[in-house]
This record gives C-alpha cells, sequence and structure tokens, in this order.
C-alpha cells in the first residue's frame, strides 16, 4: 500500500497502535518488526515530516525492553539511508544508541545494524557527526569495545579508517581508540570449514593494517607493539609485525621514529642474521628499505639531528665488518641488509656505497679462491643493479664513477677465470656496467667487446658462451655502432675461416658464431649487418656438397629465425629483414628444385624434410608483423611467383626453367615440395590483407593436396588450403571452394589408393572450420566420428582428434593471424563427446581402441576445471582405457587421470580399487613412458582421502618394489618418489 500510495506511513503506525502500544513486549517487538521490515522496503518514499516522527518514535524505543531493541535497530538502518532525515536527527540518533544501547550485549546481527547506522550517517552527515566532536568518537570506541565476529569487525575497522582518514576529532581519545582496535593484533583467526561468509584471515589483517597505518598519533604506541610481536616466537605474529612497519614507514616521518630507531635496527639485524624463513628475511629488508625511505624524506630543520646518517652508521658498523671474515659466515646476510639500506634513495645509495665498494673490491683482490671472489662479485654485482635503479650518475657524488677503473679491472679479470660460475657472474656484471650511461669509456666498450666475442665463440663452456650472446644481445641496442663495426665483422671473418682443425671443432665454431651473429641483432642497424653475412654463409652452405649440409642449412635457419622474432616489435627492421630473407630463402629453394641436367647438384639438402621445416619459421616470423599496406606489396610477388611462375622479383632470377609447383609432371616433384614455403608465407598474412588470385589458389591446392603421392607435399598443401580458409571472409565463395573440397574427399575417402592424403585434408580443413564455429565443421567431425570405426583409417583418425583440440606450431593459430573462437575446444567436448561414448558402446571389438583413443585425446586438451565437472559421467570409460593395448591410449589417458587425482580427489576416491590395481598393473608396461606416467599416478593417489587408502598401503609398497630395480634411471626416480609417498600415508602430521 506504501508504495502505491494508497497508504501513508503515519496511517500504518495508527493501525499498528494496538500492537505498539500493547503491554506485552513479545507483541510491541512484532509491531515494531513489521514496521521496521516495511520501512527497510520504502524508505526513499518516505516525506520529512514522517522521518522526523518515526525517528522520534524509535528514539524512544530504545529505552523499552531487550526483546524490541533488535527491530528497533532495523527500524532506525532504514531511516539512517533517508535523504531527507531532517538536519541534527544524526546526531540525535547516535546519541541515544550510545546513551541506552549496551551493543555487545546483542546478537552479530544487531550489532552489524549498529555498525551500518553509524557507516550510512558518517558518509551522508559527516559535518553533522563532526559537530559532536571526541564525544563521536568516544561513544564508537564504546560501541566497539569487545567486538569479536569476524564480519563485524571488517565493519568496524572501517569506521576507524573513516574516522581518522576524514579528520574527525580524536580529541583525548587517541590511545583508547588505539587500543580498541590494537587488541586484535596480530589477526588470529581461522575461518571455519564451508564458511559462507567467505571472510579470510588475510581480509582481516589488511583491514586492521589499514587502521594501524593510517595516522602518525598511533606511532608512540604501535612501534612498541611492533617491536614486542617481532621478539616472539611466532612467525605470523613477525610477518604481519614488519609488514605493518614497512606500512606505517609511508606516513612516518623522523619524529615518529626516532626513539625507536635502534630497538627496531636491533630486531630486524636479528631476524635477518637468524632467521631460516625465506618469508622473514624478504619482508625484514622490506622493512629496513622502507625505514631508511622514511628517513630520506624528513625535511630537516637546521637544528635537529640528521637521523638517516645515524641510521646508516649504525647498520654500516654492525655489518660492514662481516663482509671480511674469512669464513664468510654471516656475508650474504650483511650485504642483503646493506643493499635494503642502499635501495631505499639516492642518498643512501651514495652513503653506504662510498664505503663498501672499495672495501669489496680490496676483498676480491685478497681472496684467491674462484668460489670467494664469486661471492664477493655477486655482492658488488647486487649494489651495481641498485644504480640502475637510480639511472643517472652524479660525478661529485657516484661512488661507482671514482672507482671506475677498479670496477671493471674486477670484472674484466672475473671473466678469465677459468671458474664458469665466476665468468658467469661477471658476465652480468658487464652487461648491468654497460647499461650505466656514460660508465664505460670507448677502450672499455672494445674490450667488452672482445670478452664477449671470445667467451661466445671459444670458451668450452656452452653457459658462459649463451650468457655472452645474451650480454652481447642486450648491450647491443645501447651501443649499435661498437658492435656493429667491432663485433660482426669478427663473427663474419670466424664464419668464412678455413681452419685444418677436426670437422666437429670447426663445425661447433661456425655454429656459435651463426647464433652469436642472432643473439647480436637487437637493433636494426645490427640487424643491416648481420643479415646479409647469414644469408651470404646459406648460399655458401647450398653450393657445399659435403653431407653435413643439411644440419649447416637448419643451423642459418635458426639463427635467421631468432633474428625474425628479435626485428617484429621495429617497423623498419621488420620490413628490412623481410625484403632481404624471404625473396632469397625463395630464390635459393627454387633454384634447388630445378630438374637437374647432367650431374647431381649439391643444393638438393634445400628440399630435405627438415630444411624446409626450418625454413617455414624465418618466413612466417617475416610476415606475421608486417603492416597490411607491406603486406599486400610482398603478397603481390609471392602468390604469382606459385601460380605463375613469375621469378622476376628473386635475387639471382635466372633459372634453366620455369617454376611451375602446380604443374603436372614427376619431374616436378621437387617445386611441389616448395608449396610448404607458399603455406608459411600466405598463412601468416593479416587477414585484412587481400590475396591475389585466391579462388584459383586454393583450387591449385586442393587439387595438390588431394593428387599428390609425396606425403610431405600433400600435407603442406592441406595445411595451406586450411590455413586460407580459416581466414576467408564468409559467404558464397567460402561456401563453394569447401562444397568443392567434400566433393574431392568424400570418393577418395571411400576407396582408392589416396585414403591417407583425404583423411589428412578433412582433418585439416575440420580443424580450420572449428576453430571459427563455421556451421559445416559439426558435418565433417561426424565424418571423421564415422572414419573411427574405419579398420584402416581409423587409429589415425583417432590420433588426428589431437590434431583438431591441439595448438597448430605452423598455420591456424592466433600468431598468424589465424580466426580462433576462445572456447573452441569447450565446445567441441559438448557437442562430439557423447558421440564418442555413443560409437564406442557400439563399435566392434577390433575398432573400440579408435574411439578410446580419440576421446583421451579430446579430454588431454580440454581445460582441466571442464574435465572436472564431467567426470562423474566419463570416469568408467577412462578406466576402461587404461585396460587397452595400445600404448598411446595408455598414456593419453594416465596423463589425463593424473590432475584429476590432484583436482577431485573425492570423486576418484569412489574408484580407488579399480585405480590402484590398473596403475600397478601399468608400472610393468614395456613402454618406458607408461611405465613413467603410471608410477605418477600411483604418486598421486596419495592426495586421495587417508582413510580410503589405508587399505591398499601394504599392497601398493610391495608393488612399487619393482620398479626401483627397473633398468632405466628416470623409472627408477619416480617409483622413489610414489613409494615414499605411501610409506608416509597415515604417518602423524601428515
Amino acid at each position: 500500500g506504501l508504495k502505491d500510495g494508497r497508504w501513508t506511513v503515519l496511517q500504518l503506525v495508527e493501525a499498528l497502535g494496538f500492537c505498539l502500544e500493547n503491554r506485552d513486549p513479545q507483541m510491541r517487538g512484532r509491531g515494531i518488526q513489521l514496521l521496521s521490515q516495511v520501512l527497510l522496503q520504502c524508505y526513499s518514499l518516505l516525506q520529512e515530516k514522517e522521518v522526523l516522527h518515526l525517528v522520534l518514535f524509535y528514539e524512544s524505543r530504545l529505552q523499552d525492553s531487550h526483546v524490541v531493541i533488535p527491530s528497533v535497530l532495523q527500524g532506525l538502518r532504514a531511516l539512517s539511508m533517508c535523504e531527507v532525515l531532517p538536519a541534527g536527527l544524526a546526531v540525535s540518533v547516535l546519541k541515544a544508541i550510545f546513551q541506552e544501547v549496551h551493543v555487545q550485549s546483542l546478537l552479530q546481527l544487531d550489532r552489524h545494524t549498529v555498525y551500518s547506522i553509524i557507516t550510512n550517517f558518517m558518509s551522508t552527515r559527516e559535518e553533522e557527526l563532526k559537530g559532536l566532536g571526541a564525544n563521536f568518537t568516544f561513544g564508537f570506541i564504546q560501541v566497539m569495545d569487545g567486538e569479536k565476529d569476524p564480519r563485524n569487525l571488517l565493519v568496524a575497522f572501517q569506521i576507524v579508517h573513516d574516522l581518522i582518514a576524514k579528520d574527525y576529532a580524536l580529541g583525548p581519545f587517541v590511545e583508547e581508540l588505539f587500543e580498541v582496535t590494537s587488541c586484535y593484533f596480530p589477526v588470529d583467526f581461522t575461518p571455519p570449514p564451508n564458511d559462507p561468509h567467505g571472510i579470510q584471515r588475510e581480509d582481516l589483517i589488511l583491514s586492521l593494517r589499514a587502521v594501524l597505518a593510517s595516522t602518525t598519533q598511533f606511532a608512540e604506541f604501535l612501534l612498541p607493539l611492533l617491536i614486542e610481536k617481532l621478539d616472539s616466537e611466532l612467525q605470523s605474529a613477525k610477518l604481519d609485525s614488519l609488514q605493518t612497519l614497512t606500512a606505517c614507514c609511508a606516513i612516518y616521518g623522523q619524529k615518529e621514529l626516532q626513539e625507536f630507531l635502534p630497538s627496531l635496527w636491533s630486531s630486524l639485524r636479528r631476524e635477518v642474521f637468524q632467521t631460516a624463513s625465506e618469508k622473514i628475511e624478504t619482508e625484514c629488508l622490506a622493512a629496513l628499505r622502507a625505514l631508511s625511505a622514511c628517513l630520506s624524506r624528513s625535511v630537516l630543520s637546521s637544528d635537529s639531528e640528521d637521523l638517516l646518517d645515524s641510521f646508516l652508521g649504525s647498520i654500516l658498523e654492525d655489518c660492514r665488518h662481516h663482509l671480511c671474515e674469512p669464513d664468510m659466515k654471516l656475508v650474504w646476510p650483511s650485504a642483503k641488509l646493506l643493499q635494503a639500506a642502499a635501495g631505499a634513495s639516492l642518498r643512501t645509495y651514495h652513503h653506504i656505497t662510498h664505503s663498501v665498494l672499495p672495501l669489496l673490491l680490496e676483498q676480491y683482490t685478497k681472496h684467491t679462491q674462484s668460489s670467494q671472489r664469486r661471492t664477493i662479485l655477486e655482492m658488488l654485482l647486487g649494489f651495481l643493479e641498485l644504480q640502475q635503479k637510480w639511472g643517472h650518475m652524479e660525478e661529485d657524488e657516484s661512488a661507482l664513477l671514482s672507482l671506475q677503473a677498479p670496477i671493471c679491472s674486477v670484472v674484466f679479470s672475473a671473466l678469465l677465470d677459468p671458474s664458469v660460475q665466476l665468468q658467469l657472474v661477471g658476465i652480468k656484471a658487464l652487461t648491468v656496467l654497460g647499461s650505466l650511461q656514460g660508465f664505460l669509456s670507448s677502450s672499455d666498450l672494445e674490450l667488452v667487446v672482445d670478452h664477449l666475442i671470445r667467451l661466445a665463440l671459444h670458451e668450452e663452456d656452452s653457459q658462459s658462451s649463451e650468457a655472452a650472446m645474451e650480454a652481447a644481445g642486450s648491450l647491443a641496442p645501447t651501443y649499435p655502432k661498437v658492435f656493429s663495426g667491432r663485433m660482426v665483422p669478427r663473427l663474419e671473418e670466424e664464419l668464412q675461416s678455413e681452419r685444418e682443425e677436426s670437422y666437429h671443432s670447426h663445425h661447433s665454431l661456425q655454429q656459435r658464431c651463426l647464433q652469436a651473429l642472432a643473439a647480436v641483432s637487437t637493433h636494426t642497424s645490427i640487424v643491416r649487418e648481420t643479415v646479409p653475412v647469414l644469408l651470404q654463409h646459406l648460399q655458401k652452405v647450398q653450393k657445399e656438397t659435403e653431407a653435413r649440409n643439411t644440419q649447416d642449412t637448419i643451423s642459418v635457419c635458426q639463427s635467421l629465425h631468432r633474428v625474425a622474432l628479435q626485428c617484429q616489435e621495429d617497423a623498419e627492421g621488420c620490413w628490412y629483414f623481410h625484403q632481404m630473407v624471404v625473396p632469397c630463402l625463395l630464390a635459393i629453394a627454387v633454384q634447388a628444385a630445378m630438374p637437374e641436367s647432367t650431374h647431381t647438384l649439391p643444393g638438393k639438402a634445400l628440399l630435405e624434410e627438415e630444411v624446409l621445416a626450418a625454413m617455414i619459421p624465418v618466413i612466417s616470423a617475416a610476415t606475421t608483423h608486417l603492416s597490411p599496406e607491406l603486406a599486400a606489396q610482398s603478397v603481390s610477388h609471392v602468390v604469382p611467383l606459385f601460380l605463375d611462375g613469375e621469378v622476376s622479383f628473386l635475387p639471382q632470377n635466372s633459372f634453366p626453367c620455369s617454376f611451375q609447383p602446380f604443374g603436372d609432371g614427376e619431374c616436378l616433384e621437387a617445386q611441389r615440395r616448395l608449396v610448404a614455403l607458399l603455406m608459411a608465407f600466405v598463412c601468416s598474412l593479416p587477414r585484412n590483407v587481400a590475396i591475389p588470385q585466391q579462388e584459383r589458389l586454393l583450387r591449385e591446392l586442393l587439387a595438390l593436396s588431394c593428387s599428390c603421392n609425396c606425403p610431405f607435399t600433400a600435407t603442406t598443401a592441406a595445411k595451406c588450403f586450411a590455413g586460407l580458409v580459416n581466414k576467408h571472409p564468409a559467404g558464397q565463395q567460402l561456401d563453394e571452394i569447401l562444397q568443392l573440397a567434400v566433393n574431392r574427399m568424400e570418393p577418395s575417402l571411400a576407396e582408392g589408393p589416396r585414403r591417407t592424403q583425404a583423411l589428412t585434408l578433412l582433418l585439416w580443413v575440420t580443424k580450420a572450420l572449428v576453430l571459427r564455429y563455421h556451421p559445416l565443421s559439426s558435418c565433417l567431425t561426424d565424418k571423421l566420428l564415422g572414419l573411427l570405426g574405419d579398420t584402416e583409417l581409423g587409429p589415425a583418425t583417432a590420433d588426428g582428434f589431437s590434431l583438431l583440440m591441439a595448438e597448430s606450431p605452423d598455420v591456424l593459430h592466433k600468431g598468424c593471424h589465424a580466426d580462433v573462437r576462445i572456447m573452441f575446444r569447450q565446445r567441441f567436448f559438448t557437442d562430439n563427446v557423447p558421440k564418442l561414448v555413443q560409437g564406442f558402446h557400439g563399435a566392434g571389438p577390433d575398432v573400440k581402441a579408435n574411439y578410446l583413443k580419440g576421446l583421451s585425446h579430446v579430454l588431454n586438451h580440454l581445460p582441466k576445471p571442464v574435465l572436472v565437472t564431467e567426470l562423474p559421467t566419463l570416469l568408467s570409460l577412462l578406466l576402461e582405457a587404461l585396460s587397452c593395448s595400445d600404448r598411446v591410449v595408455q598414456l593419453s589417458t594416465l596423463s589425463c587421470l593424473h590432475p584429476l587425482l590432484l583436482e577431485a580427489p573425492q570423486i576418484m576416491s569412489l574408484h580407488v580399487d579399480t585405480l590402484v590395481t590398473k596403475f600397478l598393473n601399468l608400472t610393468s608396461s614395456p613402454t618406458m613412458a607408461v611405465r613413467i606416467a603410471a608410477l605418477r599416478c600411483a604418486h598421486a593417489l596419495t592426495s586421495l582421502p587417508t582413510t580410503v587408502l589405508l587399505p591398499y598401503k601394504g599392497r601398493v609398497i610391495r608393488a612399487l618394489a619393482k620398479p626401483l630395480d627397473d633398468k632405466k634411471r628416470l623409472v627408477r626416480k619416480e617409483a622413489v618418489a610414489a613409494r615414499g609417498e605411501w610409506f608416509l600415508l597415515g604417518s602423524p602430521g601428515r
């Protein structure tokens, strides 16, 4: 009635008069409860005059029986949300509550109602409440004092935070307000199991910390409390204290900290020197950094003491001498403390490094053992990395600049040390020094490059070699002229040199040269120097007659691929690489594919599958990041090359005969293999780039994929066709080409010599359509499901389900701009797994394994949360799959079950008897991978409820004794881990 306007609230009060004035408190309570429930729904409809009368009524009822109070508070909560509440009534209500209601004697919900009333008034009537002065703060302290429920505490902590943040008067009640909140510190709360409120210990900790660290007025009370808790034995209390101290430093100054600095430093030092907990050490260092930063920020008056200098002096006094101890026991804790303080500000950095760096350099020279030198250099490296944080170096203040010569000398000597570990630290230090602007002189830079070349090419240990290459790559963008002018020519010279040493060592040196050329190509000006060298070497390798040129060609392609990836973010470098590399690769491949004349050409290595497979990612990476305009320019050359033999854009384009990869005849078999390179290019183009003669190209690819006898060529043609279909705009043209493909595949699948090629095409086209949710995908998937029952094609079709679900490395992935919908796997699962299960139950015994294999491939690629929800319906089938003799089915099913044992123990425990039996049987499989997977699952079984597993403990331990003697080390390792967990099952504390 109120909502419709048929009644007024005063009419409702009159109608309830008998209840509201009844002598029975229960009856009065019911009347007020009904009125309050109505107000909670209709408070926004009330008039100012109505609100005034209701507030006065409810205030008077606060003196009523305790039975009535909860309903009265609900009514006041409704009224506290009224926008038309007359001025002064908020103060009146709160005064009445503070005076008449003993809040902590109420039930949790009623106490929460009081906090809600206060919160509502604070958000809408701030100025009125501030008029109460410190009385409001005192009233709230009385309300909150003794609160224990975490739901209420979260609200109460927020109110205290707002009192402070919004500058309410605390008056003489600062200590009382601190006491009423700090009594909960540190928070000791464990949520009950299945807690519907979802309040975590961390929520309370953060909420309380926000209060304690919100004002400097708490400092004199809080800091002694934090020191006390830091000295306790409780790990959680120490962590909470340290994190709270760090938070407080954001608002404290010298005044607040001065009295407590010695005690704080003593506690922090003790914890870092003695603790075994990495977490506590980390928080101690963060707190020390925060303290030092706080003291650095403080503005000093002319007559005040500089606390920062004395504080840092204490740190240096207590830590510096440990850096000189011969046993080096406390070296790292001391270094960490010094670095934490130095990392607080530029001022602290200068203060600490002026004292510590000369000492470290002296200690490095003094110690001769590589292990000790490595420790000292790692400490030095920590201070060098801190300088990176501050960037610029001021000559008059920087200890680094004044020590440039000895620092460089120490780092260069580390690079010459026979210890690999010391070399690695030296390389890191070299990288940091190079990043410090103006630190290295031109002669130092030349020496840096020489060291990096020596380490990259001639250092026996591959770790040092790889680290040197990485360092060159990170420094090259900072000093492109030095690296392109000094390093690249040296690498080119080494690459071209003819040595008389053994093939293996010469080949290894060439490999490293190629890797180093790629690693240093991190700046466009350097790429312009390195790419011609790599291409020149590729052409040289192509002309060699030795059998090794296959591997050499692959190595060059791998280096080119790395360069391509490093160029992708730079438009200029990307286009330069594409223009240089793609035509060159196509030219030498076309040359190699030309029909032989009178003698065998050495370039035939370029047509081998491994070499073409290495060229594909180079072309793809060079194409994916092109702008649409430049990509269109390139595609106008490449597609006519393959369709019309248009070779004019290729370098060295005088070929003995025409290039016709889609032509007929056995003599063109070599040319047809180059469709792999076409695939790499066109399937990597952005979707908005138009492909010239696309319909003709699709028809040629379709014909080649169905008619070619070479499996490699047929597969690449099918992949290229699928890649183009996936990106093709929807419409009549796409429908026609797909219908043409279906018409070509169906007769070939039914019978004939090319059933395998037709299946390959079907799989790739299906994948292309599944990814983009095309309507025809379900029809093609049904064809695949039907082929699972085929005795000849069934096993290959089952493996094809892995292809449908997995990420493809070269086509049909997001990196090459394919149309991939976000939840295609879940949709495929929902649409097709029921059909797989149905097909399995209806299949003959000779083809049942095909359905299991297909199912396990689908489940293996499904997101685990989805799989867990479907587990009850599929588990019996998965257990049946473990009995299948096909090792691929076994392996796939085991890898599917392993995460489910960890994530769905309750469901899996219902089948524990079967699981134990199956896993133990498979630990004797003839296939090593199956034995390892079975042992991992047996290990994962221990995550099931202990009471379920205990009856099997003896049996499993006896059975796992056998794989302990397995001939394969990896199997023995898994057996030891699994058996150990089963031994501990049911032990105290497990």
